[in-house]
């Protein structure tokens, strides 16, 4: 068998090396080249040296830093303030760290978004694509439901968590039941988003709890979990009010509402108070205010595009592989085609 020898550097390259990674600023000294090395004057060799041992205590200063004792002892929790219960929303830390660099959103908005098409919103939103949800039925086919997030989450009742919740229910004077809740607190552009157990959940709310969400103003509802009623949630009474549900079922709530607008999990999607919502018959999409203006802007883009793609589509003038996408010299006469549209308005 060959053997493979060892790569080995001559020592004027192993000294060039050393001089190259301890050596920023070459010494001045007098040395003299010989063919078998370099020969350093004893200052060079110092910094040499010198420079290991500061290596060396750099990487034991970060070995004990890192080594921390395993019974730590850490600051005890602040206690909350005597009404701190009383607050309307459930206390969560992540939202005091979102809320205050969220905008607001308002109604002119949520009507533009309204008219955009639903692929087209998707496509504007970046890394938060993953909050698509499919998978419910509702009660409005063709609409879309447009609103901001007022998200309620609920939980598998027992004996001990229910008395808390009655505690807290009564301390704040706020309905048990977070569907009468509901009804009594949505706001105008509100969309009820609850969290309750998706096909393993059970029923948030009937006709009648909708009737008056939808006199409070709410929008429209969105249940990762179950409702009662269809076919009076499909009535003429609730032609604006769409409610998508995972599934429909005759029995009442079983379970509690827990926490009222804190982050909560639709599906596969993480949803935060104050998102904005746009939920079709092929699904929801949930993301943060901040992201609105630009998903307007660049959505109507898109839909400009689109619209001049579909007319040279009709035209039947160029081959379908150059109108769509646009080939280069197409691209520049959508400016044209706009202005004359603008015209026949």
């Amino acid at each position: 068998m060959k053997l493979i020898r060892p790569l080995r550097l001559s020592n004027n390259r192993a000294n060039k090396s050393a001089e190259s990674l301890f050596c920023s600023v070459r010494m001045t000294g007098r040395a003299s080249q010989t063919e078998k090395g370099i020969d350093r004057t004893p200052w060079q060799v110092w910094t040499v040296r010198a420079g290991f041992l500061l290596l060396a205590f750099q990487c034991l200063v970060l070995v004990l830093d890192a080594q921390k004792p395993v019974n730590q002892k850490y600051p005890p929790d602040v206690p909350p303030s005597p009404n701190f219960r009383t607050n309307r929303n459930s206390y969560s830390a992540i939202m005091d760290v979102l809320r205050p660099s969220q905008p607001s959103v308002s109604q002119e908005q949520l009507d533009r978004l309204k008219k955009l098409q639903f692929e087209t919103i998707w496509g504007q939103l970046g890394d938060y694509k993953t909050t698509y949800v499919r998978g419910f039925t509702g009660t409005r086919p063709g609409q879309t439901l447009v609103g901001r997030a007022l998200t309620i989450r609920y939980l598998p009742a027992r004996p001990d968590l229910r008395r808390a919740l009655e505690t807290l229910a009564k301390e704040g004077d706020w309905p048990f039941g977070y569907h009468a809740r509901a009804a009594e607190e949505a706001k105008p552009g509100d969309v009820l988003v609850v969290d309750l157990g998706g096909e393993n959940g059970t029923v948030f709310m009937g006709d009648i709890s909708a009737l008056g969400m939808k006199l409070s103003g709410a929008a429209g509802v969105i249940i990762d979990g179950a409702s009662r009623d269809l076919a009076e949630l499909r009535g003429e009474p609730f032609k604006d009010f769409s409610v998508f549900a995972r599934f429909y079922h005759v029995s009442g709530a079983t379970w509690v509402g827990a926490e009222w607008n804190v982050p909560v999990r639709i599906g596969t999607a993480t949803v935060l108070p104050g998102d904005v919502v746009v939920a079709t018959d092929e699904g929801a999409i949930f993301f943060p205010p901040e992201l609105l203006a630009t998903v307007l802007q660049k959505g109507s883009e898109h839909e400009a595009l689109e619209d001049y793609e579909r007319h040279l589509v009709r035209e039947r003038e160029y081959r379908f592989r150059d109108v769509y996408p646009p080939a280069p010299e197409l691209l520049k006469k959508q400016k044209d085609f706009e202005a004359k549209k603008d015209k026949g308005r």
